[in-house]
């Protein structure tokens, strides 16, 4: 069964990625995965572009496994020398645009929820999600769908980690900060200087080293990624604003990291927080899940990048085939045999705990 599954998988596969799909732009894909669905004579809800599904024998006296990844992709960036369109197979390498991130986990975890699908007496029910919109994080992704699902009891997301135990993923805050001075002309004297201002703000942001730090995912990092002030070279701006990406750990909600830096910052200086729902997420290492993983040679570490995972509430480990370096590059990739170790691994983690 489990070579049918890889076939099939492969195949739904190429026809994702010839299948253009945006973040908010999915709809056809959607329409690929519910035919998907009604060929294996799954009932399936949907909402917006996300589908999901339940085993044939679910119980509701039982637990819920979450299994999920998405079918959105980011718009190919200008370096691709390939068609990113076009699923074409060379030398095991399965090339198009969201291969890798995420089509290979979706379609590799779409086969183990088949594999596990009819099966009775499991001591879990199974969910599966198909989710748009985690790329550009939007409102109506997996995070709109959470409330309809049935007492899960943990998740696993689907996204390229060479099928190691991503068993902690770090949180994302974004930041708008405003520093404020005086404008004038150039020519003038001008001890209040907004881009003079940034630079004490700056350096704050540089070497400010929050106390608790993670055994999975280090500290808390913080980079002034963006920096604009000024139109014209003979006027002396009255702002300057200051992007800043923070990447928060597990002992820290984002909450926690805003009011630390608001109270850093003198009076001339707004902060202003984009969003506070991109938290940090993880797992015990102790968990079933996990230990399953273990038992079977797979290694755990902390991931950080962000997914699903910060939409979730219960405990989640990301793991999925294909390699995180690989996502939004060009001529994206994933090698076949990466889908085919997946959905084995899948199963036999799986089969460790059901």
């Amino acid at each position: 069964m489990k070579k049918e599954l890889t076939q099939q998988a492969i195949a739904l596969l190429q026809q994702l990625i010839a299948t253009q799909s945006f973040s908010t732009e999915e709809e056809h894909t959607a329409a690929l995965l519910e035919g998907w669905f009604n060929s294996h004579n799954i009932p399936f809800e949907r909402e917006n572009n996300n589908i999901w599904a339940y085993n044939q024998y679910f119980d509701e006296a039982k637990p819920t496994i979450l299994l999920n990844s998405h079918h959105d992709t980011v718009k190919p960036n200008s370096n691709y020398t390939r068609d990113p369109f076009n699923a074409v197979i060379e030398k095991g390498k399965l090339y198009g645009l969201g291969s890798n991130d995420a089509g290979g986990c979706l379609v590799a975890l779409m086969a183990t929820f088949r594999y596990f699908y009819a099966q009775e007496n499991l001591k879990y029910n199974f969910v599966i999600v198909t989710s748009a919109e985690e790329e550009n994080s939007g409102d109506w992704g997996l995070n709109s769908v959470v409330k309809h699902l049935k007492n899960v009891e943990f998740a696993i997301v689907g996204e390229p980690t060479l099928m190691q135990l991503a068993v902690a993923e770090k949180g994302l805050l974004v930041l708008d900060v405003s520093v404020k001075g005086t404008a004038s002309h150039a020519a003038h004297p001008n001890d209040d200087n907004s881009i003079y201002n940034a630079v004490e703000t700056i350096q704050w942001f540089k070497n400010y080293a929050f106390e608790k730090v993670s055994e999975v995912l280090g500290p808390v990092k913080m980079t002034v990624t963006q920096v604009n002030a000024g139109n014209q070279h003979n006027v002396v701006p009255g702002n300057c604003d200051l992007v800043v990406d923070i990447r928060v750990n597990d002992h820290y909600q984002n909450i926690e990291v805003l009011e630390v830096v608001k109270a850093a910052m003198p009076d001339h200086v707004t902060v202003t927080p984009r969003s506070l729902h991109l938290c940090s997420s993880s797992i015990p290492k102790e968990h079933g899940i996990v230990q399953s993983g273990i038992q079977l040679g797979r290694s755990t570490y902390g991931s950080p990048t962000l997914s699903d995972q910060a939409r979730l509430s219960c405990p989640s480990l990301k793991l999925g085939p294909g390699d995180s370096t690989r996502s939004h590059s060009a001529d994206e990739y994933i090698y076949v045999q990466e889908i085919e170790e997946g959905i084995d691994l899948y199963i036999q983690i799986l089969e460790g705990i059901v």
